[in-house]
């Protein structure tokens, strides 16, 4: 899915015009990139969150010389799915009919409620 594919679906599902649709779209991206770049976690409920974090300098080696390298510290944006985005992917690869093994999907949940 792309940008455009996004302000497609806004244009048609909510009924703004394309050029309203873009600017949502470009506006709610513009909001996560310049909270990620103040270092703030961007949290989507439903979907799930963003996190810049640091990583530290490091000895690396160059492939195809075998030459020892200083690799920098820099920042890497990480993505963590939520539970209900998780549990939504898995159910494609569940049968919609009872598991095999003759337990229904809810005997998988502990005591707590939680998967494991």
């Amino acid at each position: 899915m792309t940008k455009a594919d996004i302000v497609e679906q806004i244009y048609e599902q909510v009924g703004f015009s394309k050029k309203e649709s873009a600017e949502l779209v470009e506006k709610v991206f513009d909001a996560i990139k310049a909270t990620l770049a103040e270092g703030e976690k961007v949290k989507i409920s439903g979907f799930g969150n963003f996190v810049v974090r640091g990583k530290n300098s490091r000895k690396g080696r160059n492939p195809q010389t075998g030459q020892e390298i200083l690799l920098e510290a820099r920042k890497v944006l990480t993505f963590k799915p939520s539970l209900v985005l998780k549990n939504l992917l898995n159910e494609e690869q569940v049968p919609t009919s009872e598991s095999s093994l003759g337990e229904s999907s809810e005997s998988s949940l502990g005591e707590s409620g939680r998967l494991g």
